[in-house]
C-alpha cells in the first residue's frame, strides 16, 4: 500500500449517507490516520465508530490485485476483451436486453454516471439497477408521486431548527450516528425541543425520545393516515399552500378518514392515549421535520409510506421552510449521487424520466448515442429472476454483494452460479458473490478512488485519494470506459473523473431552465485544478447562481406539469404475515459498528469488538415460551431459508418480534446470511424489498458443544455447525458450536488454526461436565485456545483475546489462560460498550460504583462516549442498572 506526497487529504466517509468530511493524514513512516473534517458543513468535525476507525480498513489482506479469468491471473487487455467480446455476443444473439449491470451506492458518482451512458444510452437497455433499490427506491417513487421530481425538501440544519423531530423507522443513533449527535446537542442546548421515535422496537435513538410509539411493522400508513384525518379537524391545515400549490387533498382525506380509531389502534397496536399524544404534538407544532429511513422504505408498501408522511406535511404547509418538512435519510455514501446520474432501471440521468419521450431525446441529443433504452429496465429482485431463468446472459456487478444483501439470498446465489457470464468488479478477491464470477477486475478501494458522491441533504463532496493505487487496481469508470470502446462505442474517451463529473454538471443544465430540480450548471466547464480543490456544495447550484437556495417548496414549484404538489390518496395495509407455522416477525437492519457486508469493517478488531457475532434480538417472554436461554444458539426459519445466530434476550424487543442484523456472511460465520430468511415480497411502486417484516418460526439450535476460541491466526476450514469469527487485536475470536463431540480436539485445533507439529498444548478436559480447555504455544507466544463447555462457554472473552498479544513464558499464566479468566489482580474490562475507546462494561460498572453516576462523569473518567455518542444511551442503561441494584 503506497501513499501519495501530501500530508493531509480532506475527503468524505465512505459510509452512510450522511456523507461526514474527513481529514486523513500520511504519516512520513506511511501510517494512515482519520479524523472528521471541521469544515464540512455535514459533520463539522464529528465522526462516528466506524469513521474513527477508517484507518484500521485499509490493509491490503483480501484485495483482489490483478484480474483474473476463471480464478486464474489475466492482464487488463486479455480481461476487458473478453468482457466486451461475451456482452457483444449476447446482445447480438438475444437482444440488448439479454445483459444487465448490478451496481452499488459505494460507486462514485462519475463511475455511475459511465455505467448508465453505457447501458442506456449506448446497449440500449435500462437493465441497470444498483444496491440502492433496497434501501431508498420507494423514498424516490414517493418523491416523484408527491413532487414530481425526487426532491429531498430539507437539510440536516431543519433537524436542529425544528421544535418537533419524529424519527419513524430510523434508528439514527446506530444508522447515521453523526445526525444523531447534532440532534442531541440541539435538544441538550434547547430542551423545548421534542422528539418522537416511531419504531417496533426500543432502540438506542428513544433514549432521547420524549415519545417512543412501539408500532406495529407496516402500521406507519395507518398513524399518518390517522394524524391527516386528525389535522383536517384543527387550523393546523393551511388552507392557502393547499389551495395554491397542491392537488387531491380531498381523496386523500376521504381515505384517511375512513378509519375509524378503533381500528386505528389495532393496525397500529398502540394505545389511545399515546397516539392522541402524538397527534397533539404534531398538531400544535409548526416547525415539524420527519425523518424516515429504512423502517419505512423496507415495505411491500413501503411508497405508500413516504406518500403518507408526505401528505401531513403538504396539509399543514410545513414543507421546504427552516425547521420543518419529510426527510428521507439515505443508507450509502452514494445513493444520492446515483440517483441523479440514473442509476436506477426506471430512471434517466439528470432527474429525467425514462418514460418521457422529450426525456430520452434529450438525453440521446446530448450523448450523441447510438440508441436509447425506451422502457424502464429491471428492477433488483427481477434482475436476479431475469439471471435464473436465462433471460439475463452477461451480468456485471460492481462493488456489491448480492448473494448476501439481496432478499431470496440462495435462490440469488443460485441464479448467478448459473449465469453465463458474470463480471464482478470489486475490491476484495474472495466474497460470497466473487466465488462465482468468470472475470474478477480489481478497483480501487476507499483512499484510493477519486471523484464524487452526495450526501442526504444534496450535498456534493470529493473523494480524494491520498493512496497508490495497489497492484493492477483500477477506477471503475476505467474499467467501463475500456469496456465500451472495445464494444466499439464512441463518447467514452474520459481520461479523467473531472471530465466525468464536467459532462455529468453540463447534461444537468442542458435544456434545463429550470425545468428540472437537478442542476449544478455552475460547475459546467471544470477543469481538472477547480476539481482538485472543489468545496462541498448543496445543489441546486444553476449556472450564475450563488448557491443560496437550499430548500425547496416553500413557495410551491413542484415539478408535475401544472406546479403542483399531489396528495395520494393511500390505504393501510395489513400489518400481520405471520401464521401458526411462522408466528414471529423478523425485522432486519443495521448495527452500530458494522456496515453492509462487512467487507470494509470486518477488517477492524476495535468495530467487532462491540458486537462480534450474528445475533437474534426477542423478548424475554417469547425466549422463555420457545426454550431459549441468554446465550443459547437460535434457529431462525421462513419458507424461504434459514439462519442460526446467538439469542439476545432484551426488554428493548416487542413481543412476537425478533431483530436480526444484516451484515453477517460466509466469510465471517457458517449460517448467518439472513437474507437468505427473507422472501422476495417487493413494493408494487418502488421495486423495493421488504425486509422488515417476514414471518419466521424460532426454535432452539440443538448443539452439545458450544465453543470460544482465540487464534493468532485466521482460521480456515472450521469444521463445525455453528462457527462465527471475529478480527481481534493480535488475531481472531471464533464462536462454535457442535451437534456432537469431536474425536480428537487437539487435531481439530492443528487443522483449523493452521497450527504446525512443533506447537506445545496445554490444557485440561472434565470428563463429567464434558468441559474441555486446550491451548497451544511457540515459544513465549500463544498460538491459539480453544474452550468449550455444554452450555454456552463462560469465558472473560475480552481479557481471553487481549492475550494474544502477551508473553507466555510463566507456566502459571499459561494455566490463568487455561482457566478463561485473570488471576488475582487480573483485569477484565468486560464486553466492549464504547468502540471509539475500547471501553468495557466492567470497567464502566466501576466507574459507576467509584461515584460516577452520570454518563457525562464516566466519559470524564474513562473517555466513553465522548466522540462518536452512539454509546451514550448503552452507559446510560448502566448506570441506570447498577444505581437500581444498589438501592435494592
Amino acid at each position: 500500500m503506497g501513499t501519495n506526497m501530501a500530508p493531509e487529504t480532506k475527503t468524505t466517509c465512505p459510509y452512510c449517507g450522511v456523507g461526514c468530511g474527513v481529514i486523513a493524514r500520511v504519516d512520513e513512516d506511511g501510517k494512515v490516520s482519520v479524523k472528521g473534517d471541521p469544515d464540512h458543513p455535514a459533520n463539522f468535525g464529528r465522526v462516528c465508530s466506524k469513521g474513527s476507525a477508517l484507518a484500521e480498513t485499509l490493509d491490503l489482506d483480501g484485495r483482489l490485485l490483478e484480474p483474473e479469468i476463471r480464478g486464474k491471473a489475466a492482464a487488463w487487455g486479455e480481461a476487458l476483451d473478453l468482457v466486451a467480446e461475451r456482452f457483444s455476443a449476447a446482445i447480438a444473439e438475444h437482444g440488448p436486453d439479454s445483459v444487465a449491470f448490478y451496481v452499488s451506492g459505494q460507486l462514485l458518482t462519475e463511475d455511475y454516471y459511465v455505467a448508465n451512458k453505457l447501458m442506456k444510452g449506448y446497449i440500449g437497455s435500462a437493465n441497470i439497477d444498483t444496491n440502492s433499490r433496497l434501501c431508498m427506491s420507494s423514498s424516490v417513487a414517493g418523491h416523484r408521486r408527491a413532487f414530481g421530481s425526487d426532491t429531498v425538501p430539507g437539510c440536516y440544519e431543519d433537524l436542529e431548527l425544528a421544535d418537533l423531530v419524529i424519527l419513524t423507522g430510523s434508528n439514527l443513533a446506530w444508522c447515521h450516528p453523526v445526525i444523531y449527535q447534532r440532534l442531541a446537542a440541539a435538544k441538550a442546548a434547547r430542551p423545548g425541543l421534542k422528539v418522537v421515535v416511531i419504531d417496533p422496537r426500543r432502540t438506542m435513538t428513544a433514549d432521547i425520545a420524549d415519545l417512543h410509539l412501539a408500532i406495529r411493522p407496516d402500521g406507519d400508513i395507518a398513524l399518518f393516515n390517522g394524524l391527516l384525518a386528525h389535522l383536517a379537524k384543527t387550523s393546523a391545515i393551511d388552507e392557502n399552500y393547499l389551495a395554491a400549490h397542491t392537488n387531491g387533498f380531498s381523496e386523500a382525506f376521504a381515505v384517511a378518514s375512513a378509519m375509524r380509531f378503533p381500528e386505528l389502534m389495532e393496525r397500529t397496536g398502540l394505545g389511545a392515549r399515546e397516539i392522541r399524544q402524538f397527534f397533539s404534538l404534531f398538531e400544535r407544532t409548526e416547525k415539524v421535520v420527519t425523518c424516515y429511513s429504512q423502517g419505512v422504505n423496507q415495505s411491500s408498501s413501503g411508497t405508500d409510506k413516504v406518500n403518507a408522511i408526505i401528505n401531513c406535511h403538504l396539509a399543514t404547509g410545513r414543507i421546504g421552510r427552516q425547521g420543518m418538512g419529510p426527510f428521507s435519510l439515505t443508507g450509502q455514501p452514494n445513493a444520492m449521487g446515483g440517483r441523479e446520474v440514473g442509476g436506477l432501471s426506471n430512471m434517466l440521468a439528470a432527474h429525467m424520466s425514462i418514460e418521457d419521450p422529450a426525456d430520452r431525446d434529450r438525453l440521446q441529443r446530448f450523448w450523441q448515442s447510438p440508441e436509447m433504452a425506451d422502457r424502464a429496465g429491471l428492477k433488483a429482485v427481477d434482475m436476479f429472476r431475469a439471471v435464473a431463468d436465462g433471460r439475463i446472459r452477461a451480468l456485471w456487478i460492481m462493488a456489491t454483494n448480492p448473494v448476501v444483501s439481496m432478499p431470496d439470498a440462495d435462490a440469488v446465489e443460485a441464479a448467478i452460479a448459473a449465469c453465463p457470464f458474470v463480471v464482478v468488479s470489486d475490491v476484495l478477491k474472495l466474497t460470497d458473490t466473487t466465488r462465482h464470477a468468470h472475470v474478477l477486475l480489481p478497483s480501487l478501494g476507499w483512499g484510493e478512488k477519486d471523484g464524487t458522491v452526495t450526501n442526504s441533504e444534496r450535498r456534493i463532496s470529493r473523494q480524494r485519494p491520498f493512496l497508490t493505487a495497489p497492484g493492477e487496481a483500477r477506477a471503475d469508470w476505467w474499467q467501463l470506459c475500456e469496456v465500451a470502446r472495445r464494444m466499439g462505442f464512441d463518447g467514452f474517451d474520459h481520461a479523467s473523473p473531472s471530465e466525468i463529473f464536467a459532462e455529468h454538471a453540463a447534461l444537468s443544465a442542458f435544456e434545463n431552465g429550470g425545468s428540472r430540480d437537478f442542476d449544478i450548471g455552475a460547475y459546467v466547464g471544470l477543469g481538472d485544478p477547480a476539481y482538485q480543490v472543489m468545496k462541498p456544495f448543496q445543489w441546486p447550484q444553476p449556472k450564475g447562481d450563488d448557491g443560496r437556495v437550499t430548500r425547496f417548496f416553500a413557495r410551491g414549484g413542484y415539478y408535475h406539469p401544472d406546479g403542483r404538489a399531489r396528495f395520494i390518496a393511500v390505504q393501510a395495509p395489513e400489518t400481520d404475515r405471520t401464521t401458526a407455522e411462522f408466528p414471529f416477525t423478523l425485522n432486519t437492519g443495521r448495527i452500530r459498528d458494522q456496515w453492509h457486508t462487512m467487507t470494509r469493517t470486518g477488517k477492524s478488531a476495535r468495530l467487532s469488538a462491540h458486537i462480534a457475532e450474528p445475533f437474534a434480538e426477542l423478548h424475554p417472554r417469547d425466549a422463555q415460551m420457545i426454550g431459549v436461554g441468554g446465550a443459547d444458539l437460535i434457529e431462525i426459519e421462513s419458507p424461504r431459508g434459514k439462519a442460526v445466530l446467538r439469542a439476545l434476550i432484551s426488554e428493548r424487543q416487542t413481543r412476537d418480534s425478533i431483530f436480526a442484523p444484516m451484515h453477517w456472511n460466509d466469510q465471517f460465520s457458517a449460517r448467518a446470511r439472513i437474507d437468505a430468511v427473507v422472501p422476495p415480497l417487493t413494493d408494487p411502486v418502488s421495486g423495493q424489498p421488504a425486509s422488515k417484516n417476514v414471518a419466521v418460526s424460532a426454535r432452539p439450535f440443538a448443539a452439545a458443544f458450544y465453543g470460544f476460541a482465540i487464534s493468532v491466526a485466521k482460521p480456515f476450514n472450521l469444521q463445525a455447525d455453528y462457527w462465527a469469527l471475529a478480527k481481534a487485536d493480535g488475531g481472531w475470536r471464533i464462536e462454535l458450536a457442535f451437534s456432537q463431540a469431536v474425536t480428537d480436539w487437539p487435531q481439530w485445533c492443528r487443522v483449523a488454526f493452521g497450527l504446525g507439529e512443533g506447537a506445545e498444548p496445554l490444557g485440561y478436559a472434565d470428563q463429567q461436565t464434558g468441559d474441555l480447555r486446550l491451548a497451544f504455544f511457540s515459544g513465549d507466544k500463544l498460538l491459539a485456545a480453544l474452550f468449550l463447555a455444554r452450555e454456552p462457554v463462560a469465558v472473560a472473552r475480552s481479557w481471553a483475546v487481549s492475550q494474544l498479544a502477551a508473553e507466555h513464558g510463566n507456566l502459571r499464566k499459561r494455566f490463568t489462560l487455561v482457566a478463561g479468566r485473570p488471576g488475582v489482580g487480573g483485569a477484565d474490562p468486560g464486553a466492549t460498550v464504547c468502540s471509539c475507546f475500547g471501553v468495557g462494561v466492567n470497567q464502566i460498572v466501576g466507574a459507576v460504583r467509584g461515584g460516577c453516576h452520570s454518563v457525562e462523569a464516566v466519559g470524564k473518567e474513562l473517555n466513553a462516549g465522548t466522540n462518536c455518542g452512539s454509546c451514550r444511551a448503552e452507559i446510560r442503561g448502566i448506570i441506570d442498572g447498577c444505581l437500581a441494584t444498589a438501592a435494592e
